[in-house]
């Protein structure tokens, strides 16, 4: 009996392991494909983007370098987060402390450079649709470089912030061997979804409102002078159709968002301690991760040039000499 339960520990020969997390044999192939497969998507997809706007000059603009700064922490997901979760799931943490807080401090800055990255793009959006003929002056690649950077920076100095007891006094929070956990206490939870949740997806939905009142006016204003050429009939069906997609696709964005981060943020609203419900929370940082498949999705595939751009990556054409300057747009 004793053999049995040493088996059954991540370190059998410490009296305050951990338990080997127990799974069907057919749920832990589900556990091994199923993430592994979303995964290897998400990464795919991300590459798709990086490669394209880093590949061809045509593609380098100020729009452009915020979907690749976004793509890369999407990216970065996938490579380092989502693996790494799926061995939580199906393993003990074998790697010391550490490593897991190294683990963890990276999972929260890729995480919420993510999130800035969708700020960043959302005012962009407001600047080009609010100020057209000021915006190329006001928002050049260098100015949207600089911001690129200073996201990374402050979500690495913001997030050092509120893991810095758990950096420093991890094992503490740790009730046995061969558990990685992060917890964050009641203040840090709250600071952490004000300015991971609440405050971007406020600065988002307010923008995106903003312009799209914008562009139905523009719309609106265009029929308008249209219809007294005598074309109201054609073009304002044409209208119409514009600000139904606009609201659609704003719709989208914000909707996915929200429903990828809700249920993430769930217990730090609801409780003291992020580690409470430890199977709601496994759940909600598994649809937090989704957002980085489905962002390339939002952001890109509603571009054509990255149908384009990717027909030829996949045909290996961007191998050719001075494919870089090739005409995607």
């Amino acid at each position: 009996m004793e053999l049995l339960q040493g088996a059954e520990l991540c370190f059998p020969q410490l009296n305050n392991s951990c338990k080997k997390p127990v799974q069907p044999h057919a749920g832990t192939m589900f556990l091994y494909v199923l993430p592994s497969c979303l995964s290897l998507l998400t990464m795919s997809l991300n590459l798709l983007v990086i490669v394209s706007i880093s590949h061809f000059r045509q593609l380098q603009t100020s729009t452009n370098i915020l979907l690749l700064s976004l793509a890369v922490s999407d990216f970065l997901v996938g490579l380092l987060l989502m693996p790494v979760r799926i061995l939580l799931t199906v393993s003990c943490w074998y790697w010391g402390s550490v490593i897991c807080r190294i683990f963890r401090y990276v999972n929260f800055i890729i995480t919420s450079s993510s999130v800035g990255n969708m700020v960043l793009i959302s005012i962009d959006r407001y600047v080009a649709i609010i100020d057209p003929l000021s915006y190329p002056t006001k928002v050049t690649p260098q100015r949207v470089k600089f911001c690129v950077c200073l996201c990374w920076a402050g979500c690495a100095f913001y997030n050092g912030l509120i893991l810095h007891d758990f950096l420093l006094h991890a094992d503490t929070y740790y009730s046995c061997y061969g558990q990685c956990v992060s917890v964050l206490n009641y203040i840090s939870g709250a600071v952490d979804v004000v300015f991971t949740f609440i405050a971007p997806i406020t600065v988002i939905i307010v923008l995106y409102m903003r312009v799209f009142v914008v562009a139905v006016s523009q719309a609106r204003a265009m029929r308008s002078h249209i219809a007294a050429v005598s074309l109201q009939g054609s073009v304002g069906g044409i209208a119409k159709k514009s600000e139904r997609k606009a609201a659609k696709t704003l719709g989208v964005v914000v909707v996915v968002f929200l429903m990828c981060f809700c249920p993430y943020f769930y217990p730090s609203l609801v409780t003291q301690d992020t580690s409470a419900t430890v199977a709601f929370s496994s759940f909600g940082v598994w649809i937090l991760y989704c957002n980085s498949c489905l962002n390339p999705l939002i952001y890109a595939f509603l571009y054509p040039w990255f149908r384009k751009s990717v027909k030829l990556i996949v045909t290996l054409q961007i191998l050719q000499p001075d494919s870089c300057d090739a005409n995607i747009m």
